[in-house]
């Protein structure tokens, strides 16, 4: 036992870091739990466009544990990655259905996606973007997503459903809102009285009220043998398109801002931004981004991106690479015990997402709302990430509004040469 924490130790520095064996498989695990749906939903979404659900099923779990375990190793860092919401719709949804394409037409954009990241992380062009980032608007960042993610677990349970105008409060009093509502109440019990793993232990046992309630059904079986994934399942004919370079465009930039936007407002969260501003060891953790949706491509799989989940790992006290491999690691399990994992209702993670959100604001004490400049942009980012169910759709505003804003002011000084580019790009990007 003292030859493994002593492992553990060296490699992850877990006192460095001020935390512990415990503290990080906890963390595991709670990440796990909250992100373990899409071993269920991208299936079901890359299904709709023809793919079998049991080969996406095994590609999903294989990208999501390579590349999980490479952040751990390479990066040091409690971040998840597994294939993106978002991407995965516009793969199934525009490329296949909406295009008529074929999956291996958007297999091979993503493959290709992968091969570019790669190149852009060795040369430092993603990390460079994080730099550039103006600090107000990174803790902006961090406030945004905490409010994304906690829509996303109101969504997933029923609390916020589709209305006139747009959204309205579900049923609470029955089914899967009413079971999330318990569980929001028995992790705020605990977080109260300051329980370790009290996201954790509040999705168990909100799954485990969920028998009675008719939401959580016990599995047939518990084990079941994996399904090979697909294997290099390309097409080279149209990769000189205009067709394969607006698909290839999509998913560089949604994947880029998603996963920098990510990572800065974990980051910023968890105090693990170095004193200038910077994520620690931000080209190894790109690098991980980049080489997963490679390898998940290979596997049949879309585009694999940093989980904003992993803000519940790091709400659990989560700070080093040791959380990734406990979340990789239940990722390996979930290929022979599938019908365990997925029987977790969304309404038992919907609570730990909602409590995430909370966690997610205390940054905005950071920003600078005296200056307009400053304020403005910063609230734009914040508004516009659930508003706009988008991430990289957030940080498009805020950096326009930045940059606007600071010429019209001749606050010129303020704006870095990189930030100029991104605020012309995102212009652009809106004519497209």
């Amino acid at each position: 036992m003292e030859k493994n924490m002593g492992f553990f130790e060296k490699t992850f520095r877990l006192k460095d870091h001020g935390t512990t064996v415990k503290t990080e498989v906890l963390a595991g695990f709670t990440t796990f739990m909250t992100m373990a749906y899409i071993l269920a939903v991208n299936p079901g979404i890359l299904g709709d466009a023809g793919m079998d659900f049991g080969k996406v099923f095994t590609a999903t779990a294989l990208a999501s544990l390579i590349g999980t375990l490479i952040m751990a190793f390479a990066a040091n860092l409690p971040f998840a990655l597994a294939p993106g919401m978002g991407l995965n719709a516009f793969f199934a949804y525009t490329v296949v259905i909406g295009m008529g394409k074929s999956p291996e037409f958007a297999l091979t954009a993503v493959f290709l996606e992968g091969l570019i990241f790669i190149l852009l992380s060795f040369f430092n062009v993603r990390e460079a973007i994080i730099n550039s980032i103006p600090r107000n608007i990174k803790s902006a960042i961090s406030v945004g997503i905490g409010l994304f993610i906690a829509f996303i677990g109101l969504a997933n349970a029923g609390i916020i459903v589709t209305g006139v105008p747009l959204v309205t409060l579900g049923k609470v009093t029955e089914g899967s809102a009413l079971l999330a509502i318990i569980g929001l109440v028995i992790a705020g019990v605990l977080l109260a009285y300051k329980v370790k793993g009290a996201l954790f232990i509040a999705i168990v046992a909100t799954t485990i009220i969920g028998f009675p309630m008719g939401i959580t059904t016990f599995p047939g079986q518990l084990v079941s043998a994996p399904v090979a994934p697909y294997f290099f399942d390309f097409v080279w004919t149209e990769i000189l398109t205009f067709d394969m370079f607006t698909v290839l465009f999509v998913f560089l930039f949604v994947d880029i801002f998603d996963t920098v936007g990510t990572l800065v407002g974990v980051s910023t969260k968890a105090g693990m931004l170095t004193k200038d501003g910077k994520v620690p060891k931000a080209k190894q953790a790109l690098l991980a981004d980049a080489i997963a949706t490679t390898v998940g491509a290979i596997f049949g799989t879309s585009t694999v991106t940093t989980y904003v989940e992993s803000a519940a790992g790091v709400a659990e006290g989560g700070r080093t690479g040791l959380t990734s491999v406990v979340t990789a690691g239940l990722f390996g399990l979930a290929l022979f015990f599938s019908p365990l994992f997925l029987m977790i209702p969304s309404a038992a993670t919907a609570s730990a997402l909602i409590l995430v959100g909370l966690f997610m604001m205390s940054p905005i004490k950071d920003i600078n709302f005296d200056d307009f400049t400053e304020a403005i942009p910063a609230f734009l980012t914040i508004i516009m990430m659930p508003l706009a169910y988008s991430i990289s759709e957030g940080i498009v505003f805020g950096i326009v509004a930045y940059v606007a804003l600071k010429v019209a002011t001749r606050k010129f000084a303020d704006i870095p040469m990189l930030t100029y580019i991104l605020a012309i790009l995102f212009i652009v990007k809106f004519f497209i």
